[in-house]
């Protein structure tokens, strides 16, 4: 590795506090996308030094959490996050020797019933800390004082085997923390390597666990999952594992019925996220989340429609049923299920093309994202009388063409109410003999 790889404020904090006397590295995913040619995200920094120590040589740093006390350390828009050394978790009170008395303000550890980590702030030293990483990749710290990168637990070696391992035992850490359920697909998926067979093994019994994270982590740790440029791949692992049947129960429900329409635009789905994301293009989870709670939806709408409930009141309370069950799970933002029930909405305006409809429909300034998800149904195998491919020829079109466009809709419009009007007329008997 070389430093000229590393962030420059990351490397300023590693001096300092080196020269204040305490160990310090760089660890976990800066070291292993560095070793695998990537481009790192951002630089975490672990050391000896406390949250109160390290505030106190920063004057642009913040601690922050309770459950984990860290530290951000800001220059500009660059945020750098430094943890303290945790106490390995076996012998978290012994670990904290005569050496280190002096840096534990408080013994504050503490776990649930079923074994998850509620508070952890016991500090301890290196070979502690390294306990405490949740892989063996994730557990290589890089120092500045020689340049070398420590590992204690093989994590080069599964590097080089593309291996996902989990340090430990495997069902005691997901149960200390249910979200390194996600974290393993999420990892696996990214760097493209294989889980290792006992670190895979207990994933389809701890995706219960996930039931127990508050819905707003769940809905952070979902844009990890899907928004990575690894989408599809993420998918069919969370599918694998019986994760995704969890995180969206109600169209789990349809996949697990071998409904082969919503196989299919999910799929759809989250190649078109990975294709924009690898194009440069901007992505939305307003529109993923759409296409992930449609079939649901659809099928609810389906049985309001014949019931005798109206298109558009039907769509309203489909929607919110739709999305109140969901937010139990995930606690999705107004900022996208807003636009999600706008684009759901718009499939009803879509159809509606006679007259200045078409021209205004055009102006909305969610028509993009609705045509765009009109496609995704038709590719998913709804049948749309061609509606797809009419307001692909209408945005292509000249205003001449445009006009003679809607004037045949108007005109078939016109055919087709005629057509129902004289079917009203008909009675049963009316060619009968008198």
């Amino acid at each position: 590795m070389s430093r000229r790889q590393i962030s420059p404020n990351s490397l300023k904090i590693l001096y300092r506090l080196n020269e204040a006397g305490f160990q310090a590295y760089i660890v976990g995913g800066g070291v292993r996308d560095l070793l695998l040619m990537q481009t790192p995200k951002d630089f975490d920094i672990a050391t000896d030094a406390t949250p109160e120590e390290i505030k106190k040589i920063f004057g642009n740093a913040r601690i922050i959490g309770r459950r984990f006390k860290i530290v951000h350390i800001q220059f500009g828009r660059e945020i750098i996050e430094v943890s303290t050394f945790r106490a390995a978790p076996e012998n978290s009170v012994a670990i904290v020797g005569d050496s280190l008395a002096r840096k534990v303000t408080h013994l504050d550890s503490a776990h649930s019933e079923n074994g998850m980590l509620l508070r952890d702030n016991v500090y301890g030293d290196i070979e502690g800390d390294v306990m405490r990483r949740d892989f063996t990749v994730n557990a290589l710290y890089y120092t500045v004082q020689n340049f070398a990168i420590h590992d204690y637990v093989q994590g080069m070696a599964d590097i080089q085997r593309r291996t996902l391992r989990m340090i430990g035992d495997p069902l005691q850490r997901y149960r200390e923390d249910p979200v390194r359920v996600l974290r393993a697909i999420r990892l696996a998926a990214k760097l493209d390597f294989a889980i290792e067979k006992n670190t895979a093994a207990p994933l389809q019994d701890c995706a219960r666990l996930l039931e127990s994270i508050p819905p707003a982590r769940l809905f952070d740790e979902c844009l990890k999952l899907f928004f990575a440029g690894q989408a599809q791949k993420t998918y069919r692992l969370l599918k694998q594992y019986g994760v995704f049947q969890i995180l969206f129960p109600a169209t789990g429900e349809l996949l697990d019925q071998n409904d082969e329409g919503t196989r299919v635009l999910l799929e759809n789905a989250l190649e078109n996220t990975d294709s924009r994301i690898r194009e440069g293009k901007s992505v939305t989870p307003a529109f993923l989340l759409a296409a992930i709670l449609w079939p649901p939806l659809h099928k609810l709408f389906g049985q309001k429609l014949a019931a005798g409930t109206q298109p558009l009141p039907a769509m309203h309370e489909s929607a919110q049923t739709i999305i109140m069950a969901q937010l139990e799970r995930l606690s999705i933002p107004k900022r996208y299920s807003i636009p999600m029930r706008e684009i759901w909405e718009y499939q009803l305006q879509l159809p509606r093309r006679s007259g200045k409809h078409a021209e205004i429909m055009l102006g909305h300034k969610r028509f993009r994202a609705a045509y765009d998800f009109l496609l995704l149904r038709e590719s998913a195998g709804e049948d749309l009388q061609g509606l797809g491919q009419w307001w692909t020829d209408y945005q292509n079109a000249s205003a001449p063409e445009r006009e003679k466009m809607q004037a045949e809709q108007m005109k078939t419009r016109h055919n087709t109410r005629t057509r129902k009007r004289k079917r009203r007329v008909k009675s049963p008997g009316s060619h009968s003999e008198q």
